[in-house]
């Protein structure tokens, strides 16, 4: 076991089981597949602070508001799916949901669905800008690699 896992205490299912399989995917980057998965969270990730920060400018909020809200959506249901991905592979959900990493992917999803329960949640940008430790988690990961 690496020291990651051994931090957070995750444990996959069965390598043979689709669970286990997906779990290799989403938290071994020493597979392809783990590589190409943690090089397209990277991009998605950066994709949309980019879009944060550019939609915090006036005037492109103005102009582009429809846009930003679309990719805000995208970005919000992709790492919401990716979420509740990394929940379903380990054997216990408890231990990445209430680790480090796990707090901060919620933090990071949650601001978009409140602002459809509660007026001026969008202020809450601070929290979708945490995505960018998911990077840093990706980067410690390809150390170990």
């Amino acid at each position: 076991m690496t020291s990651r896992k051994k931090q957070i205490k995750l444990q996959p299912h069965s390598i043979s089981s689709w669970r286990g399989r997906l779990y290799e995917i989403i938290f071994e980057a020493d597979t392809f597949e783990g590589r190409v998965s943690d090089t397209l969270l990277i991009l998605f990730i950066s994709l949309s602070v980019l879009n944060s920060m550019v939609e915090s400018v006036d005037a492109y909020s103005r102009e582009y508001h429809y846009l930003f809200r679309g990719l805000e959506w995208f970005f919000t249901i992709l790492f919401t799916v990716e979420y509740i991905l990394r929940i379903a592979v380990v054997k216990r959900p408890a231990s990445y949901i209430f680790s480090f990493f796990g707090i901060m992917d919620f933090l990071a999803i949650v601001p978009t669905y409140l602002g459809l329960i509660i007026a001026g949640v969008p202020s809450l940008i601070f929290f979708r800008i945490l995505r960018v430790l998911r990077i840093f988690r990706i980067l410690k990961i390809w150390k170990y690699s």
